[in-house]
């Protein structure tokens, strides 16, 4: 079952260092770009992860070609990808021992959801961090 409630919502995130961020954008209007430069604010190890863009810097971070690529230990993997690309994801997110699942507004597909979560990995889905975060905090579920 996919993680709903603002408790395990809250939970994730508060549990979440590092996160890699799939399909990062170079381009200030994406929303992918937006939401990296969001969670860096807010004190999160972001890994942008593009092949059209590795190699490069983003916001000040290396861009790696895919999530093998990273260099640490992966608390979550954040979507910016097709729901079609979502069953290979999850196949790479648990082979680099990613602990979430985290897809993006309109990301979804709720096979690949359940292959992740028997898996272990918990899993938010058709959601935005930037918007739940200070959602949260305001409900006094984060720290402010």
């Amino acid at each position: 079952m996919l993680l709903t409630t603002d408790r395990d919502i809250a939970r994730v995130l508060a549990a979440t260092r590092s996160i890699a961020l799939l399909g990062a954008s170079h381009k200030p209007s994406r929303p992918s770009h937006e939401v990296m430069h969001f969670l860096l604010a807010q004190g999160y190890d972001v890994y942008p992860v593009n092949p059209g863009l590795a190699g490069q810097q983003l916001l000040g971070r290396r861009v790696y070609p895919d999530l093998a690529s990273v260099p640490v230990a992966i608390d979550m993997v954040d979507v910016f990808r097709q729901s079609q690309y979502l069953p290979e994801i999850v196949e790479q997110a648990i082979g680099v021992g990613a602990k979430a699942l985290w897809t993006q507004l309109g990301v979804v597909d709720q096979a690949a959801a359940d292959v992740a979560e028997n898996a272990g990995l918990d899993v938010v889905m058709d959601r935005c961090p930037a918007i739940e975060l200070p959602r949260l905090r305001r409900a006094g579920l984060l720290p402010a």
